[in-house]
């Protein structure tokens, strides 16, 4: 007598519970209240229940990724899209005011050793 054979299908349910949202999305659950849970529809399960919509959480990270998302890191180092330039040396003297009265107190006084007439 041959058994019918059961294959057992993984559904993936179309609400989840407060308590696995965050889960599915890879993050702790003060950064889920923070930065997730105000952008989407809760859906009341019983009394206290509450649960959201998966195609929603989904829709949510697809939006992150594209304001937030990098690409793959190129492996020769070539044509990142967000590469800068170097600027030059760092500490090279430039035009402009300095916010810093520290600086300004510094320049001063090296300004009034280098020009003075007494050897040093």
């Amino acid at each position: 007598m041959d058994m019918p054979v059961r294959t057992t299908v993984a559904l993936n349910p179309r609400l989840l519970r407060f308590r696995d949202a965050p889960r599915y999305l890879g993050m702790d659950r003060n950064r889920f209240n923070a930065e997730v849970r105000p952008h989407l529809t809760e859906i009341r399960i019983g009394r206290q229940g509450v649960a959201f919509d998966r195609l929603e959480l989904d829709a949510w990270v697809d939006d992150y990724k594209s304001r937030n998302g990098r690409p793959a890191s190129n492996p020769i180092g070539e044509g990142l899209w967000d590469a800068k330039e170097s600027q030059g040396c760092v500490n090279a003297a430039g035009s402009g005011t300095s916010k810093s009265r520290s600086l300004d107190e510094r320049f001063t006084k090296a300004l009034a050793q280098a020009t003075s007439k007494r050897p040093s």
